[in-house]
């Protein structure tokens, strides 16, 4: 597959660079039927409520229509979402998305009684219950869970009001993506042969990768000047959201946005409190990465668009899709013939969208739902970049395949907190098959330059994101104006802070905060930190064949959502809650750190 400069239309793209939706519904027809049946079963759901309290038979019957309702859900939402992911200027797609959404909404509605109901109930009765009836055994710990929240769960009446507004509540979210992904425009400019290319978020990813410094800097200040002409507007959706965050917590009884979003997952607040404590006291090793940065690149000021660039020169990897694939399968060897044999799976049945196409949602991701293939979307460039991408996001498929061929629906998903491991054990195997493999200094610089890159995007940059989505949300929860201005000048501060004296203090960083989709997402990006710690050591078990490390990391991605969180990865190997995982990743941080920097040295003679 070859570069292409001009985006193709989606109706350009070989199918066989496409995911194979055809699969879930033969047609969109079938989509409409499975809807007008999941809206009949939306209205007669409610003839549960109020039938918990009449013995164990009922109180599973209610359990098993409310997870029935959830999985035909999923997989209509799921449906719609990537059909509109693939091409956002659709109208039609945009509509049935909409569509799902309203739906959703109106589900969450609908079996918004059943948690307050549940918590109605005393633990004598629901202790009977489980005595009584064996079919109850499997639904033990999905009720165990909602019950540890019987503080924070309102009125039956309340969690509806609160469910049925929750379009109204996810707004800004919504308008942010509209914004980011479909209305705005970037301008052209002159690529390393003078050649116009538009910046799109994915070329801006590669640019920010070219050796030319005038492409970079012009990437960078081309991009951030239509995100500077918005930011009153984005300031606004970001504002709004979090003040979302901050009533849904308050009305629910939490101390903060961040103990409620936590204790979804039953993490303790100590374990992103340690995340920060361990990644400050290491900022001195980020900053000795960016001198080194700055000497090798040669410059008498460093930039944020020089940050991304290989400072090992003109001896940068590409490899096309195709090359990506045979490199995945070779790289990802030691996880055993059966991860691999899924792995073919994703790869011959159409798991993957690949190419960048007009309007398709920017970066990359997994999805999907219990009964659907967990797909992928991309927006693939030749690079090693999109190789760490592809093997990152193969990563969570499998870890869902695995979980819904292991698990039953009530336990077919798993945290987040838990899906950043999957991914990022992925990554750091893949760095030491290419280490491994490439002999060439300048090849084994460009490697290392890239794994310290990573390191420095996922842990750092992610820790950095994390302290300023804390920060904003306890600002407003004092009741501090989000304006731009506000925002703009702490998260200036908070990147000079993180990247030390070396990098200049541009204006343009300060606008970051308005393009990154994740501060919607409700603290969610302390995961992709802790994750990366976490897969530092279970990859490096895996790498040298442990004794058993790799049954326990299987298990781990077999488990789903059948235990809590912390006591899944215990049972990998990897304890959490203590600072230990943290403080190792950033050992091999500073021994790949002292390797480039010998590599350095040796090509210098």
């Amino acid at each position: 597959m070859s570069e292409s400069k001009k985006l193709p239309k989606r109706n350009e793209v070989p199918s066989e660079w496409t995911w194979d939706l055809e699969v879930v519904f033969k047609s969109d027809d079938d989509f409409t039927l499975s809807y007008k049946e999941l809206e009949t079963k939306v209205k007669t759901v409610v003839s549960y409520k109020g039938t918990l309290n009449e013995g164990s038979k009922s109180f599973l019957k209610a359990i098993q229509a409310i997870l029935d309702l959830s999985n035909q859900l999923e997989t209509i939402y799921v449906y719609a979402q990537l059909k509109n992911d693939q091409d956002t200027t659709n109208s039609t797609y945009q509509g049935m998305y909409e569509q799902a959404t309203k739906l959703a909404t109106q589900a969450n509605e609908a079996i918004s009684w059943f948690e307050p109901e549940v918590l109605e109930l005393s633990e004598e009765t629901l202790a009977r219950y489980f005595n009584e009836n064996d079919d109850l055994a499997i639904y033990k710990h999905f009720i165990d869970q909602l019950t540890a929240a019987r503080k924070h769960v309102l009125s039956a009446n309340e969690e509806a009001l609160l469910a049925g507004a929750g379009e109204i509540f996810n707004a800004s979210s919504r308008t942010f993506n509209i914004l980011n992904n479909a209305d705005i425009t970037f301008p052209t400019i002159k690529d390393e042969n003078g050649n116009d290319i538009q910046l799109s978020h994915g070329v801006y990813g590669q640019l920010m990768e070219s050796t030319d410094r005038s492409v970079r800097e012009a990437a960078f200040k081309n991009l951030y000047k239509v995100y500077d002409g918005l930011q009153n507007t984005f300031s606004s959706t970001l504002s709004s959201h979090v003040k979302y965050h901050n009533y849904n917590a308050k009305v629910h009884h939490y101390d903060s946005a961040r103990e409620k979003a936590l204790s979804s997952n039953h993490i303790p607040e100590s374990v992103y409190d340690t995340l920060l404590d361990v990644v400050h006291e290491h900022l001195p090793l980020l900053h000795r990465y960016v001198a080194l940065r700055k000497e090798l690149l040669n410059v008498e000021e460093l930039h944020m668009y020089d940050m991304y660039t290989p400072i090992s020169g003109e001896a940068g990897i590409k490899y096309t899709y195709e090359e990506a694939e045979a490199e995945t399968m070779k790289a990802l060897k030691p996880l055993g013939e059966e991860y691999l044999s899924v792995l073919k799976k994703a790869f011959n049945n159409r798991w993957i969208d690949v190419m960048e196409n007009e309007g398709k949602r920017s970066g990359a991701y997994s999805s999907g739902a219990y009964e659907t293939n967990p797909y992928i979307l991309l927006n693939w460039h030749d690079s090693l970049n999109h190789l760490y991408t592809l093997v990152h996001e193969l990563g969570h498929s499998v870890h869902s395949y695995y979980t819904r061929t292991n698990q039953p629906y009530v336990y077919g998903d798993y945290s987040i907190f838990l899906a950043e491991i999957a991914s990022t054990t992925n990554e750091n195997i893949l760095t030491d098959y290419l280490l491994e493999t490439q002999k060439d200094p300048k090849v084994r610089a460009y490697v290392l330059n890239h794994y310290l890159d990573g390191f420095k995007g996922t842990i750092f940059r992610q820790t950095q994101f994390a302290e300023f989505e804390h920060f904003i949300h306890e600002e407003a929860a004092k009741g501090t104006p989000l304006t731009s201005e506000f925002l703009n000048n702490y998260y200036g501060e908070l990147n000079a802070r993180y990247y030390g004296p070396d990098v200049e203090k541009d204006p343009e960083i300060a606008l970051e905060w308005t393009r990154i989709p994740h501060f919607y997402y409700n603290y969610y990006v302390y995961q992709y930190s802790t994750g990366f710690s976490a897969a530092t050591a279970l990859a490096d078990k895996i790498v040298k064949d442990e004794d058993r490390a790799l049954d326990n990391y299987l298990t781990y991605l077999k488990s789903g959502n059948s235990d809590y969180p912390i006591e899944v990865m215990k049972k990998a190997g990897v304890d959490m809650t203590e600072k230990t995982y943290i403080e190792d990743a950033m050992k091999v941080f500073e021994t790949r750190l002292n390797e480039l920097e010998e590599l350095i040295e040796t090509l210098k003679d």
